[in-house]
């Protein structure tokens, strides 16, 4: 095992969609609580600052490495890096993900859809399958994966049928994966995340669609709270899970949405 497996509390995180807005706060938290912690995304650029920056505040190692979560090919090559380079893998947070401007369910492209699943569900798939193989391999045995599930995986906003379907769907492999990893102490659970504040979510200071038809601003939280909350499902023995936990901007159009 490399000086990457012996970071902290030897404990190795892998953080997909790392590079920026809610993965990055999530791996600057862990990497704060002395976690090694892997970064990936499809920009290696973006992913090489972001590592440098938070190694730089933490003084803890973070390893890029450019992934493209739809591919398989690329994700078990990430997966193999992480094999020879820590030696093992104690938590996977399933970030990554896309969206497309709000459309009418009837005008959207067959390839925007292809691309919103394959980004949302099918790289969390093929992230979770190659993480059950190391996990359940390793000594000693098991590990966490937690899924960026978006309240979205409960209320959809209007025009939004592909990213919708695809966090409704991620509440299903959560359970999914809750149940299968019990044989190999590996546990799964979901955090479900309403209006963090990210370059992603600024325009909803100007205002956005809401069910009732009109144009409202909706409030937002820190990001860091959303990186709190990981953390601490991060952090319990795995006898103990958090299957699911919301947490959102307190005013924010959620509970009787629109």
């Amino acid at each position: 095992m490399t000086e990457w497996g012996r970071t902290g509390k030897d404990r190795v995180a892998l953080v997909t969609g790392g590079g920026t807005g809610i993965g990055l706060a999530v791996a600057r938290g862990l990497s704060a609580e002395g976690y090694a912690v892997i970064i990936t995304g499809r920009r290696a650029a973006v992913l090489e600052t972001a590592a440098a920056e938070i190694s730089a505040e933490t003084g803890n190692p973070v390893r890029a490495i450019a992934c493209d979560v739809g591919d398989p090919e690329q994700v078990a090559t990430a997966f193999d890096q992480v094999k020879q380079e820590f030696g093992r893998l104690d938590v996977l947070v399933n970030n990554a993900g896309s969206n497309v401007s709000p459309a009418l369910l009837e005008d959207i492209p067959f390839a925007e859809w292809s691309n919103i699943l394959a980004a949302n569900l099918t790289g969390a798939f093929l992230c979770t399958q190659q993480a059950f193989k190391l996990m359940k391999d390793q000594n000693p045995r098991g590990g966490r994966i937690i899924n960026n599930g978006s309240i979205s995986a409960t209320a959809p906003r209007p025009n939004s049928a592909p990213y919708t379907a695809t966090k409704h769907a991620i509440t299903g492999l959560t359970k999914s994966t809750a149940l299968d990893g019990r044989k190999y102490d590996i546990a799964c659970g979901q955090i479900d995340i309403g209006n963090a504040a990210t370059d992603m979510t600024a325009r909803m200071n100007a205002g956005v669609l809401q069910a009732n038809g009109e144009i409202a601003s909706e409030p937002t939280m820190s990001v860091k709270h959303v990186a709190d909350a990981l953390i601490y499902m991060a952090s319990l023995p795995l006898d103990a899970n958090v299957l699911t936990m919301t947490v959102m901007a307190t005013a924010m159009p959620f509970v009787g949405r629109g």
